[in-house]
C-alpha cells in the first residue's frame, strides 16, 4: 500500500466494507450477501469466497436484488446487497421504499463508488444524490464512514446492532486510512477529531481527511478549527452539533455529494431549529460530475482542503 502523512496507509473504503462483511458472516450464520455482477468491484468477493453457500449473484438486476433481500429479511435472514450507489440507492428507490423501508426490514444496502471521486466513470456512475434520497426514507439509517477501518466497523455495527434498514455509503478510490481499529464507534454519535473554538468543520465520508488537513492549514494562520466526523447522517448527532454550534459559533460542512438535501442540509436542519450559526457548505453545487482523474475532479469541484480552509475563513467573517 502507498502511505501518506506519517505513514498513514491508503486504502479504499470498499475494502473495509468487504472485510467487515466477511467478519460479520463468520460471526453470524444468518448473514447472506447478494451481488449484482460486480462482486469484487464493491468488495463482496471476500464474503463470496469465504461463504459461497451464502452468496448469490443475481446479475445486472439491482431492483430484483432489493426485492430478494426484502424476502430474505422476512425469513429472518440478514441480507446485505451492494452495487454502485447510483444503482443501489437510485435505481432501486421504489423497491427500497416500499419493500424494505415500509416493512421496516433489516436489510443492509451498500452504496459503492459514491461521490465524484469515482473519476473516469463520469456523471452516470457518480452518485451525488444518494444521501438526500436515503435519509428522506422513514426507518432508514444512513452511514457514511470516513475511511476503510471505520467502514469495516460500520458494516459490522449495521449487521449486529440494528434491526431496521441501513444504507452505507463508500467509495472506490484509495484514501488515507487514518482512524484507529480501537476507536469508539457508536451508531448515531459523531466524533471530535480535532479541538478548536474559532470555527467548526463538520465532515462526512472521504472529506473527513480533507477537513483535518484544512484544520492544520488554518492553524498555521492562527485559526483554531474544531473537526467533527459525522459517520451517521441519520439519525444525526443533534447534541454534538448543538454543542459545537454553541462553542464555535460558525460551521463549515463537507461532503462528496450534492449540497442540496445532503449532509450539509441535515446539519442545517439541526442548527436552524436549535442554535442558528452561519454555515458555509462544501459539496457539489447543483451540477453533474464529469470524467477525469479523482484528484482532478476533487480539485475542480472545490472539495479539497484549501477550499475547506477558505470556507472556514468566510464563516468566521460571518460569525457574530
Amino acid at each position: 500500500m502507498k502511505k501518506v502523512d506519517n505513514n498513514i496507509e491508503l486504502c479504499s473504503t470498499k475494502e473495509g466494507f468487504g472485510l467487515g462483511l466477511k467478519e460479520a458472516g463468520a460471526e453470524n450464520e444468518h448473514v447472506f450477501a447478494l451481488g449484482t455482477d460486480i462482486t469484487s468491484s464493491v468488495g463482496m468477493n471476500y464474503f463470496a469466497n469465504k461463504f459461497p453457500e451464502r452468496f448469490f449473484s443475481l446479475g445486472i438486476a439491482e431492483q430484483n436484488a432489493a426485492a430478494v433481500a426484502a424476502g430474505m429479511a422476512l425469513m429472518k435472514k440478514i441480507p446485505v446487497f451492494a452495487t454502485y450507489a447510483v444503482f443501489s440507492a437510485l435505481r432501486c428507490a421504489d423497491q427500497i421504499r416500499v419493500s424494505i423501508c415500509y416493512n421496516n426490514l433489516h436489510v443492509i444496502i451498500g452504496g459503492a463508488h459514491a461521490g465524484i471521486s469515482v473519476g473516469p466513470d463520469g456523471a452516470t456512475h457518480q452518485a451525488l444524490e444518494d444521501i438526500a434520497l436515503m435519509r428522506s426514507l422513514p426507518n432508514m439509517t444512513v452511514l457514511s464512514p470516513c475511511d476503510a477501518t471505520q467502514t469495516k466497523l460500520a458494516i459490522k455495527a449495521a449487521i449486529n446492532k440494528l434491526s431496521s434498514p441501513v444504507y452505507i455509503r463508500f467509495g472506490r478510490e484509495a484514501v488515507p486510512n487514518f482512524s484507529s481499529p480501537e476507536q469508539h464507534f457508536e451508531l448515531g454519535k459523531g466524533q471530535i477529531l480535532y479541538s478548536g473554538d474559532d470555527v467548526c468543520i463538520l465532515a462526512t465520508g472521504h472529506l473527513t481527511w480533507q477537513a483535518l488537513q484544512a484544520a492544520k492549514e488554518l492553524a498555521d494562520n492562527d485559526i483554531n478549527a474544531m473537526v467533527i466526523n459525522i459517520h451517521t447522517i441519520k439519525p444525526i448527532d443533534k447534541e454534538l452539533i448543538v454543542n459545537a454550534a454553541e462553542h464555535c459559533g460558525a460551521f463549515v460542512t463537507c461532503e462528496e455529494h450534492q449540497i442540496m438535501g445532503g449532509f450539509g442540509s441535515a446539519v442545517a436542519e439541526v442548527v436552524a431549529k436549535e442554535y442558528p450559526v452561519p454555515i458555509e457548505f462544501i459539496g457539489i453545487n447543483d451540477t453533474f460530475g464529469e470524467s477525469g482523474s479523482p484528484a482532478e475532479l476533487m480539485k475542480k469541484y472545490k472539495l479539497t482542503s484549501e477550499y475547506i480552509a477558505e470556507a472556514a475563513k468566510r464563516a468566521l467573517q460571518r460569525k457574530r
